[in-house]
């Protein structure tokens, strides 16, 4: 079993630290991981992005090439990644703020307001964490939803109470999964 996920978005979305916590849930789970990150020298603003893989087999090369799960959180990086997608992968957009989705042939597309989720809810910080819901709803088969709670509580050790990161984790789960439902 072999995942790779880009996320993507300006500096400042936490692009990064929704890598960062796939990862961290990865290698709980006792898989082959690798995290690399890219940002541009603005940060706050500028674009960056990360490659997670977690594999349950020695990992060669830890760039990616042609990711399975692409979360775009903003129109630069949609339309930067998109075309790399793997057929038959999907891409999470953050239709928040990207509200048109340009044609990707055989792609899963699933328009998540990640940032609108994750301000009704009250934490509007963690869009990010919403998107990585997103992101598990159609990466189940390598990581579950209580795989990626656990993983938030893990790896945010100094914050008591995850409760309401959980919340919109799960929230981002839900948008894809029923995505009719109210979330």
């Amino acid at each position: 079993m072999h995942k790779e996920f880009v996320f993507a978005g300006f500096g400042g979305q936490g692009v990064l630290t929704a890598g960062m916590v796939l990862a961290y849930t990865g290698a709980a789970k006792d898989y082959d991981v690798t995290w690399i990150p890219s940002y541009g020298t603005e940060m706050r603003g500028g674009t960056a992005n990360c490659t997670v893989k977690l594999s349950d087999e020695e990992i060669a090369n830890p760039f990616y090439k042609r990711p399975d799960i692409l979360v775009a959180m903003n129109k630069p990086s949609l339309l930067k990644f998109m075309d790399s997608v793997k057929k038959g992968g999907s891409i999470i957009v953050n239709s928040t703020i990207i509200h048109e989705m340009p044609e990707v042939e055989g792609v899963d597309i699933h328009m998540v307001p990640v940032s609108d989720i994750a301000a009704g809810l009250g934490n509007a910080r963690s869009a990010n964490l919403c998107a990585l819901g997103a992101a598990v709803a159609v990466a189940e088969d390598i990581i579950s939803i209580d795989d990626a709670a656990d993983g938030i509580s893990g790896y945010f050790t100094k914050i008591k109470d995850n409760g309401s990161n959980i919340a919109v984790l799960k929230a981002g789960y839900a948008a894809v999964k029923q995505p009719s439902a109210d979330v």
